[in-house]
């Protein structure tokens, strides 16, 4: 059971003191985390890509591989690498490069993006939304499979018999899918054999289940090994050393996040009501004192079976020293309780 983190290097307006962090200090900031996420123990650490004011990780292989040098083990993934706007082979080399860093603890987590920002910037027309991806997909795939690849396709030039460069450490550089929960994409992954990342940031984590299972027999379908197949979460939370004080913490901050994409998107008010119900063992957010959390997360695997959890933290702008301290938390404290949970009920459900 691998635990992690992930982060969009938030830089919203504090809500407590009205102050704007700048990109660049979040940037280091993050990267401090990275840095304390490994020392802690913790398995992964993912930048998700994003191209707007309130966001500051629009490259998140030059973030990672900031952190790359000063790290011994965690891997370092995006979260997601919106590969439908991006240079397939520009996102291999970036990644290549940073497993060069990090002495082969790269991967991608590729995804559509729910956020269209990047498709205007860089030219796209959003009603070729997933033809992009499926195409980009493609060569990306081919990309890890040889040094030397002829691609054809629509929306990149074509290229004969040509070598992509750096090669990765690792013989073959890891590439997830990132889904918000869409049975197509989920039947993909399978299809093809790739990991699953799931984004479960609302409703009832255990609807997923089913989406597991789609997901596994899709690949079976396909010739691939299921059981060897591996599915994360990336879910939304945040540890304190109380309960009460993680809720302090983290509500507001959130709740401004919640509230401004809701207006952007059309959503309702995001209000105390529900997010405590999302604080239940049943609902999609992971914010307590370290045994809810680790809770939470035993019951996540349990009842959907993902073995790879990633924590969301935090989701607005919080104080630098809150986030490390969750950091330390979730790695010295959660993860050694959730690992032994699920080592023995592993071992006796064998």
């Amino acid at each position: 059971m691998e635990i992690g983190i992930s982060t969009f290097v938030e830089t919203n307006p504090d809500v407590n003191t009205g102050e704007l962090i700048s990109h660049a200090q979040r940037i280091r900031d993050v990267v401090e985390e990275i840095v304390l996420a490994d020392q802690v123990g913790l398995d992964v650490y993912g930048v998700g890509e994003h191209h707007r004011a309130d966001y500051a990780a629009s490259s998140p292989a030059v973030i990672l591989a900031a952190a790359a040098s000063q790290t011994k083990n965690i891997r370092l993934t995006s979260a997601v690498t919106v590969l439908s706007s991006d240079d397939p082979v520009r996102v291999f080399q970036d990644f290549a490069t940073l497993d060069g860093i990090s002495n082969g603890r790269a991967e991608i987590m590729a995804g559509r993006g729910s956020f269209i920002e990047s498709f205007p910037l860089f030219g796209y027309e959003l009603s070729d939304y997933d033809e992009l991806f499926d195409e980009k997909l493609d060569l990306l795939l081919k990309l890890t499979e040889s040094e030397k690849v002829t691609w054809s396709g629509k929306h990149r030039p074509s290229f004969n018999n040509l070598g992509i460069y750096p090669r990765p450490v690792q013989e073959k550089l890891p590439v997830w899918i990132g889904s918000g929960g869409n049975q197509e994409s989920v039947v993909r992954a399978g299809l093809l054999g790739l990991p699953l990342v799931l984004a479960i940031i609302g409703g009832r984590p255990k609807q997923f289940a089913p989406l597991v299972e789609l997901y596994k027999k899709a690949a079976a379908h396909a010739g691939h090994d299921a059981s060897k197949l591996t599915v994360a979460s990336h879910s939304h939370g945040f540890v304190a050393d109380t309960t009460d004080e993680a809720v302090e913490k983290f509500f507001r901050p959130a709740q401004a996040v919640m509230n401004q994409l809701g207006r952007e998107r059309g959503w309702g008010h995001y209000g105390r009501e529900t997010f405590d119900a999302a604080r239940s063992l049943e609902g999609a957010l992971y914010v307590g004192d370290v045994q809810t959390v680790a809770e939470k997360i035993i019951y996540l695997r349990k009842e959907v079976g993902i073995t790879r959890f990633m924590l969301h933290t935090p989701l607005g702008t919080q104080p630098h020293d809150e986030v490390m301290h969750a950091i330390e938390l979730l790695g010295k404290e959660v993860a050694p309780i959730v690992r032994k949970e699920i080592a023995r009920w592993e071992a006796e459900n064998a």
